[in-house]
């Protein structure tokens, strides 16, 4: 049994995709989902609660938290002291699943040693030709294919998720989270999601700033995380051949990362943060 617990900040055009492919799920007999919708001035709440009857047609229990503006954190927080499940799937709204990921999910985190685990991570297709170009080349970085980098989704056990007590107040919860265990307590499964980059270049500028600085928090106030971090860097040949392949995607995937380097630093909020 798996609690789902998805925050939302005017998820409107996103939480009914979310929810039809979350409640299209197989390999699953009983679960919960909880939508923590923080501070949402749209729809979100009323098209979550739409979703109660299908819900419960599949035997699945549906928990619509209509909470103040308490930030991602809070959320998080608030979905947690919702859950009826000690196995946990933290979920972002804008995240679209494969009917499979959480049955396997369920599947390699039942076992009483602490786990974490995540589904394989594709990109959407952008509306922008800039971030069209920028994913081509994200996608392609060690980061995204090889280990278990849990963007948008990841599950925890129950020894797992005593790992941490309420999520702190920081920016990268799931760097935070991920870096809670070892390299060998991460398992990747076959089924996948979809997580979408943000669009255009001044927002992928925004959110890899935001991201890095997510990132060096955690390192900052987490130190000892950073044995956990098995992150491997994009090596010089494989810049060259990214670069041959394709030019312009290499060109704004680094023009952003340059942008974000020589930039001054501002003030982080809760933003969509692919």
């Amino acid at each position: 049994m798996l609690s789902i617990l998805i925050p939302a900040s005017n998820e409107a055009a996103h939480i009914g995709t979310c929810l039809e492919a979350v409640l299209a799920s197989e390999g699953l007999a009983r679960a919960q989902i909880v939508v923590a919708a923080n501070g949402c001035s749209d729809s979100t709440v009323t098209i979550a609660k739409g979703f109660a009857e299908r819900a419960a047609q599949k035997g699945w229990d549906l928990v619509v938290l209509d909470l103040p503006a308490i930030g991602k954190i809070g959320a998080l927080n608030a979905a947690d002291a919702a859950a009826a499940y000690e196995m946990r799937a933290y979920l972002d709204a804008d995240v679209t699943v494969d009917a499979a990921v959480f049955g396997e999910l369920a599947d390699v985190l039942t076992t009483e040693a602490p786990r974490y685990a995540s589904g394989q991570l594709r990109l959407s297709k952008a509306a922008t030709w800039t971030t069209r170009a920028y994913a081509r080349t994200y996608a392609k970085v060690p980061f995204i294919t090889e280990g278990v980098p849990g963007a948008g989704l990841f599950a925890v056990n129950a020894a797992g998720r005593a790992r941490w007590g309420d999520f702190p107040d920081i920016i990268s919860d799931d760097t935070f989270v991920r870096l809670s265990f070892t390299p060998e307590e991460r398992v990747g499964v076959s089924a996948g999601y979809d997580w979408p980059l943000v669009e255009g270049f001044g927002a992928l500028v925004r959110v890899r700033r935001r991201q890095n600085a997510g990132v060096g928090e955690v390192f900052a106030r987490y130190p000892e995380l950073a044995k956990n971090d098995n992150k491997l860097p994009v090596r010089a040949g494989q810049m060259l051949g990214m670069a041959l392949r394709d030019p312009i995607g290499f060109g704004v995937y680094v023009a952003v990362a340059l942008v974000v380097k020589f930039t001054p630093q501002r003030a982080q909020s809760w933003e969509r943060g692919r």
